[in-house]
């Protein structure tokens, strides 16, 4: 499915899209995902800023200190409080969109996990993708992962 791809908030306060393929997607299991989500991990779909559009409503923002150490900045709905990205540094060039908020979130799949180490003792990774205890040191290694999967078909 070609771009653009939408989506939103659960009560529909705050919608978006982006105009670009993603430059990765994977599962995190830190343990701000884990609360965001309510669940065991979220799924995230990294894209470029400047492909990123709000196109209705304006969400709430917090700012969250992330297992690593580093400062990112939450969008949620004021209204329902789904977060539907997060930003990486202050005016970073990406946007960590939050799969579950896509209206057809099946065109992405993740190719790797990240902080393994949060995980939930009896998530099984039973599905042979790349694994990393914390993040990469290189975030690149996410983009690059997700180019071979692409070119792989």
């Amino acid at each position: 499915m070609p771009p653009p791809y939408t989506g939103g908030c659960q009560c529909g306060a705050i919608r978006y899209e982006f105009s670009c393929e993603p430059l990765t997607v994977y599962t995190c299991h830190c343990t701000d995902c884990q609360k965001t989500a309510a669940s065991a991990f979220g799924m995230s779909v990294r894209v470029k800023a400047e492909n990123f559009t709000l196109t209705k409503g304006e969400p709430n923002s917090i700012d969250i200190v992330a297992d690593s150490g580093r400062t990112k900045t939450g969008l949620f709905c004021g209204d329902c409080g789904t977060r539907v990205c997060n930003k990486p540094g202050a005016n970073g060039p990406q946007v960590v969109v939050k799969a579950g908020t896509l209206d057809d979130p099946n065109w992405f799949r993740p190719i790797a996990h990240i902080w393994t180490r949060s995980a939930q003792g009896w998530f099984p990774f039973a599905d042979g993708l790349p694994k990393f205890e914390t993040a990469p040191e290189d975030p690149a290694a996410l983009n690059e992962l997700w180019d071979a999967h692409v070119a792989g078909g």
